[in-house]
């Protein structure tokens, strides 16, 4: 059976957990005594399940077990219900059986089977860990950033032009997720150009405003600052935020090109902007608050964070406490930060067409909140299907409704479409249908995790590698934007890529454009064990174009388009 599961260490456990709860959760006569009757587990055990669930779970659980995108997982849990009554419940109440029927077979809400990742013993060992009180690691200040910031190759020592021949705006920087390492493909000949070592599960990759430098981030906290100006792609830098992050982004606004780097963590809490040519730490600014309900709330991770281009403002989404944060750059010394309240569970999403609003999923809200950057207000809240996960999301003028923003979803069978503003005199007849669901695309299940189009293509792709079934965590579906009324059209990527078919599912996922938007290529993750590839196809004629595949292209996941990220092209 294919695991995958990493052998990279995370985070150094605090020993005494007592102490550095007490810090962080107030915990209940009740509590303590349900927490008690935990499942036992030798030392071994309990330090396994750590590692498990910081790679595997802790992403939507949060570290305190509190739930975002997923469930709440700590042991025992209470709340006001609506009536005014009181529901209890917690991983305790559930007990070791139903959790692991939970972990192996998924659920509907976008949870995915872990029986074809984890053991059955795993598995087992996962459902006792969960009822055990959480475990909490350490603060990360800044003078930790610093301890582990290298200056690797000093800017003085870099290159003054570009010293290869690559097409550098058509590069792809492709994630290796469980390998901790960054594949830089050439997008021309498709041939890999060179494997860097990164944090371990990079979630993004992220350019400079000049296009010059690639900023990685790993789920643990490490940011590596890549040099494509080399003969060969060197890391020139890195540093670490915290033991678990998502995001950076750079700064964008003109004069302030590749000036700053900021990059938001899960854990904890905070985020963090160092000097964009040497990451060198600068600032740590906390995001630990209350909750737009107005409830306190000890660990609001930082999700997505983008760059705006009219402004010298980064936009820093707060995901438990629903606090859209618009951060001024121009004056790191006097920080200042507007805060703008929309709705719980901030997760991922992208700018419109204008590069003026941007659309963010408060996913398990079911909601998509969209602010006005040159305003800095909230300019919409948009109900929605379950647990939307745009990604960037994909922009497209709608033959009916004019220009839209699309979103997957997890908990849901369907893309739903929404209107945008528009500036252009000629889009004025479709404001009446701004900031409404103007369409909902039927998808043959839930489990999409991402959306892409381009500005010269005629189709929007969409994944669902979180979907439990074969035929469709295996496979892309692209809508003819042309007739949105006909069905997607269904590729077998897991079979169009010609490797054989193993008892764990590769997950086809997160199409992503060349820079001349004429190709998509699609990452097939396998197992840590099993090889694994990229797909290519061509946009307009839907056929395969080219399989890239090598033992080193190890559970590739993200994949980025130099010019297109560079520009914000979704």
């Amino acid at each position: 059976m294919s695991k995958r599961v990493a052998t990279r260490p995370t985070w150094t456990m605090v020993s005494s957990i007592g102490a550095a709860l007490g810090a962080l959760v107030m915990m209940t006569g009740a509590q303590a005594q349900t927490a008690a009757a935990a499942p036992e587990m030798t030392p071994a055990e309990v330090e396994a399940g750590k590692k498990i669930y910081f790679e595997r779970c802790a992403g939507c659980h949060g570290v305190l077990r509190k739930g975002a995108t997923g469930k709440n997982l700590e042991p025992h849990w209470s709340k006001k219900a609506p009536d005014g009554s009181t529901q209890e419940g917690g991983t305790l109440k559930l007990g070791t059986a139903r959790l692991e029927k939970i972990i192996g077979l998924g659920t509907e809400g976008g949870m995915v089977n872990y029986d074809d990742i984890l053991t059955k013993e795993e598995i087992n060992l996962m459902a006792r860990y969960i009822q055990r009180t959480p475990d909490v690691p350490p603060e990360f200040s800044l003078k930790d950033m610093e301890a582990s910031w290298k200056l690797l190759v000093p800017v003085a020592e870099r290159p003054k032009s570009q010293q290869n021949k690559i097409n550098l705006k058509n590069v792809f920087a492709i994630t290796l997720r469980d390998a901790g390492k960054l594949a830089l493909v050439d997008g021309d000949t498709k041939a890999i150009w060179k494997i860097l070592d990164t944090g371990y599960a990079v979630h993004i990759s992220r350019l400079s405003a000049s296009g010059r430098y690639v900023y990685t981030v790993g789920r643990d906290g490490l940011v590596t600052l890549i040099d494509l100006w080399f003969a060969e792609p060197k890391t020139v830098a890195t540093v670490k935020l915290g033991a678990d992050a998502r995001s950076v982004d750079t700064s964008k606004f003109k004069g302030f090109e590749d000036k700053y780097l900021i990059g938001g963590t899960y854990w904890p809490p905070q985020f963090s902007i160092m000097d964009g040519e040497t990451l060198k730490p600068m600032k740590i600014v906390s995001t630990r608050g209350n909750t737009v309900d107005g409830d306190y709330h000890p660990e609001p991770r930082v999700a997505s964070i983008v760059s705006s281009m009219i402004k010298p403002e980064w936009v820093v989404n707060v995901k438990e406490t629903g606090q859209i944060m618009l951060v001024d750059y121009s004056d790191i010394k006097n920080l200042r930060t507007t805060t703008i309240e929309s709705a719980k569970f901030l997760h991922d999403g992208g700018w419109d067409a204008s590069k003026r609003y941007f659309l963010v999923a408060a996913n398990a809200s079911h909601k998509i909140a969209a602010v006005d950057t040159k305003t800095g207000k909230l300019a919409a809240l948009v109900d929605t299907k379950k647990i939307p996960h745009p990604g960037r999301g994909a922009n497209f003028m709608h033959p009916k409704f004019g220009p839209v923003w699309a979103t997957g979803h997890l908990g849901d069978a369907v893309v739903t479409l929404i209107s945008t503003p528009s500036d252009k005199a000629a889009h004025g007849k479709f404001k009446q249908y701004n900031w409404k669901v103007v369409e909902e695309l039927k998808m043959p299940g839930a489990g999409n995790l991402f959306v892409k189009t381009h500005p010269k293509s005629s189709n929007l792709w969409a994944d669902l590698p979180m979907n439990p079934e074969r035929e469709n965590a295996e496979s892309v579906y692209v809508f003819d934007m042309k007739d949105l009324s006909k069905p997607p059209k269904k590729l077998d990527v897991a079979k169009d890529s010609g490797l054989p078919q193993t008892k764990a599912l590769r997950r086809a996922t997160h199409p992503e454009y060349n820079q001349a938007g004429d190709e998509v290529w699609i990452s097939l993750w396998g197992g840590k064990t099993d090889q694994s590839a990229i797909v290519v196809y061509d946009d307009k004629t839907l056929k395969l174009k080219k399989v890239i595949t090598d033992p080193a292209i190890v559970t590739p996941t993200g994949k980025f388009n130099v010019y297109n990220t560079q520009h914000d092209i979704y």
